[in-house]
């Protein structure tokens, strides 16, 4: 079915986005993350008080790969 399009405005593309005007079957955009964070890193919210004194995040990681991944 056609589509119609206005205006685009793109402000960011990064490695795991797909960018598609028109028709589509499928899309699937994948990517692979590892995230290491201390205490207090992802809190979210009005008026949040946090108090660490010294915060430290150790980690021991001996795997190169944790996971295969295939980007067909």
């Amino acid at each position: 079915m056609p589509a119609k399009v206005g205006a685009v405005k793109v402000v960011a593309i990064s490695s795991s986005s797909i960018f598609n005007i028109g028709d589509v079957y499928n899309m699937s955009p994948s990517a692979m993350v590892k995230t290491f964070a201390g205490g207090g890193s992802f809190n979210t919210g009005n008026g949040i008080r946090i108090n660490l004194n010294n915060s430290t995040t150790y980690v021991n990681d001996n795997e190169a790969i944790d996971q295969s991944f295939i980007n067909s």
